[in-house]
């Protein structure tokens, strides 16, 4: 089916690695122009160079998503570089295990708050797209009380909430706006590969409360956020899809 993604113009944040990456690849894939940051300068040339495709355009940015005025200035600039905006997906997460009120101010700050200021920043160009959408990365641990510390949990619910809200001022205006729930995903170099080498029991602990036997991958999720950009989605506005496995007991109402 085509996703009918060809000549779209799509920011994500968070694209040099784990799903943030897998999104930014499948939307090239399926035609789409993005433009991703990430902190790291030598991850944003090597994923530059390694996801260009023939035909469709990718452009990496360095920018720390705390800074507020670099991370504004990164979504003008960009959109001016792609000609707009049409799908904006705040990706990163500060996933810190403090407790203290530090922990809270970093959750805070880049879970929430650079999800915020990407929106707004890209508003104009949203506005003016005729088939715009915001797709937000949650998470599970904001539908649940589980193993991640509170900050992390406490911002992923409200990323959601912000999410649905975000759907129902901004329908008069044709744009949609969902949040995407991940589980466990692994990653080799991720939390759940640390997990695996460092603590082979709570490794396994996990593993077990998955109903598939596995954890899910980066391309699992990303396929989930790529046909929510869809044009062809123009009716799901407002929700938040949950992408696990059923690793979640709780009922979505």
């Amino acid at each position: 089916m085509d996703l009918q993604l060809t000549g779209r113009k799509a920011l994500v944040t968070g694209g040099t690695r784990g799903i943030g990456r897998a999104v930014v690849a499948a939307l090239l894939d399926e035609g789409a122009h993005v433009a991703f940051c990430a902190r790291d300068e030598a991850a944003v040339k090597e994923t530059e160079a390694a996801l260009a495709r023939d035909g469709v355009r990718v452009i990496g940015s360095v920018v720390d998503v705390a800074d507020t005025d670099a991370l504004r200035a990164w979504v003008q600039t960009s959109g001016e570089a792609l000609g707009g905006i049409d799908i904006a997906i705040p990706n990163v997460s500060a996933f810190t295990m403090q407790t203290d009120e530090a922990g809270w101010r970093a959750s805070f700050e880049v879970d929430l708050m650079h999800t915020v200021r990407t929106v707004e920043a890209a508003m104009p160009f949203l506005e003016a797209s005729d088939a715009a959408s915001v797709i937000a990365i949650s998470s599970v641990s904001g539908r649940e009380i589980d193993m991640v510390p509170f900050p992390y949990g406490t911002m992923k619910a409200a990323i959601v909430h912000y999410t649905a809200g975000l759907a129902q001022t901004l329908a008069a205006k044709g744009i949609r706006a969902n949040a995407v729930s991940p589980g466990n995903t692994y990653l080799a170099d991720g939390i759940w590969g640390q997990i695996e080498a460092g603590m082979p029991d709570l490794f396994a602990t996990a593993m077990a409360a998955n109903p598939t036997g596995r954890m899910g991958t980066p391309a699992e999720v990303a396929y989930a956020v790529v046909m929510l950009a869809s044009p062809r989605a123009s009716r799901i506005s407002g929700t938040n899809l949950v992408v696990d496995g059923a690793l979640t007991r709780g009922v979505q109402l």
